[in-house]
Order: structure tokens, then C-alpha cells, then sequence
């Protein structure tokens, strides 16, 4: 209660105190609403036209409010993997509140047991992965995701130059994670030099395809290694 009563603190000062200073035009109680509804849609596809048909904004401006929120680094603005590849790719970029603990909040989910029968559940543990993660690889390492018009899907891709090559991580909550099929088909779509799947245990071991099932702290002892 008080970690949530802190949070909750740290929404009202963002809004009441630091969005005026930074951008004394742009409409707190406007702000509020689209950093909620990122919220609700943690970790999907950017669609800044329909943010603004709801906020009753242009396209523009809610790229301008989204473009505060990443500066602020309160908002990761995931891009799509782009490689030479004969496919239909996605282009849009995925969002994430960097911090799980503010996606809780935003969402008035105050407890574990709340969490565990929300809907955010899923993509509020991908976005904490992703941002450990992050936390730990090498300087001007580029991160992405990979996703295809026919499904073919990598949660995050981590390039790392010639030394250390790409990265391909999938991110699963539950504690015993399949190879889904689109996964198997990105992976032989961007052949990564490393695969991993990220998930809700401690074990490591292997799994076919080169694939290693991974805990998130032994990923990112692997990856601070590199630095």
C-alpha cells in the first residue's frame, strides 16, 4: 500500500509539476489519458491515429505528447526490426511504460492478486524482462522486435555488432514455455547468432532448434558479461 500510495504520488508530480516545466502547453489531464491507455495497451503496436480519434487530438500531437513521455523515460517506443528480408514486416513500433510498477498503478492493480487476474498480466511481465535486460547490454547495442504480416513474431532483438552478433529472445511468464511456430519462423527468418527464451523459472537448459530456456537474471549476468 505504500509503494502504491508512492506511485501514485509520482503520476501527480510528473503531471502537476514536471509537464508544465517541460511543456507548458500541452494539456496535463490529456496526458493523463493517453499515458493510461498506453497503459492498457503495454507492449502493443503504436497506432497514434486512433490515440488521437479517442483523446479527440490530431496525429500530431499525440506524437508530440508520446515523444515527451520517451524523452521523460517514462515510455519505451520499441522499433521493428528491419533486415533484408523478402517478407511484409510490420512497421509500427511497440509501446512500453518502462516502469511495470507505474502500469499497476495507471491501471489501479494494488495487489499480486489483482495482477494475476488482469488482462496486463502477460505483457506487464514482458515489459519488465525487456527493461532488465536492456539494463544490461553493451553500449550502442540497437533493440528491437521482429514481427511478420503472417505472424512470425521475436519479442526482442538484440544487435550487438560484429563481437557479439544478434540476439533473438522470446519472453514467456509461464514456467514451462513452448517453441511456438511463429517463433521458429522468425527465427529462420533473421538467423540470430544466440536464441533464448526468457521465462518464469530459475533452470536453465536447452531446448530444440539451439534455443536455451533462460531465467531473467541469468540473462542478464550473460549479457553484462559482454560489457
Amino acid at each position: 500500500s505504500d509503494s502504491h500510495r508512492w506511485r501514485s504520488n509520482f503520476i501527480r508530480t510528473v503531471l502537476e509539476r514536471d509537464i508544465p516545466m517541460f511543456a507548458p502547453r500541452l494539456s496535463a489531464p490529456r496526458l493523463e489519458r493517453l499515458w493510461r491507455m498506453l497503459a492498457h495497451s503495454q507492449g502493443g503496436l503504436l497506432n497514434a491515429t486512433q490515440l488521437g480519434r479517442n483523446l479527440e487530438v490530431s496525429t500530431p500531437t499525440v506524437t508530440a505528447y508520446i515523444d515527451l513521455l520517451v524523452d521523460l523515460l517514462l515510455v519505451r517506443r520499441l522499433p521493428p526490426y528491419h533486415a533484408n528480408i523478402k517478407k511484409r514486416l510490420v512497421k509500427s513500433p511497440k509501446t512500453y511504460l518502462r516502469d511495470s510498477g507505474l502500469v499497476h498503478c495507471l491501471l489501479g492493480v494494488e495487489t499480486l492478486h489483482d495482477l494475476l487476474g488482469h488482462p496486463v498480466v502477460g505483457m506487464s511481465w514482458e515489459g519488465m524482462v525487456i527493461e532488465t535486460l536492456l539494463g544490461y547490454t553493451p553500449f550502442r547495442t540497437e533493440a528491437s522486435f521482429y514481427r511478420t504480416a503472417t505472424g512470425a513474431e521475436i519479442d526482442l532483438v538484440l544487435e550487438m555488432g560484429a563481437k557479439h552478433g544478434v540476439w533473438a529472445i522470446e519472453i514467456k511468464r509461464t514456467t514451462a514455455p513452448k517453441m511456438e511456430r511463429g517463433f521458429r519462423q522468425a527465427l529462420a527468418d533473421i538467423q540470430p547468432d544466440r536464441a533464448f527464451i526468457v521465462y518464469g523459472g530459475q533452470e536453465r537448459y536447452p531446448k530444440e532448434d539451439g534455443v536455451e530456456v533462460i531465467g531473467m537474471h541469468d540473462l542478464a549476468a550473460e549479457l553484462a558479461r559482454l560489457s
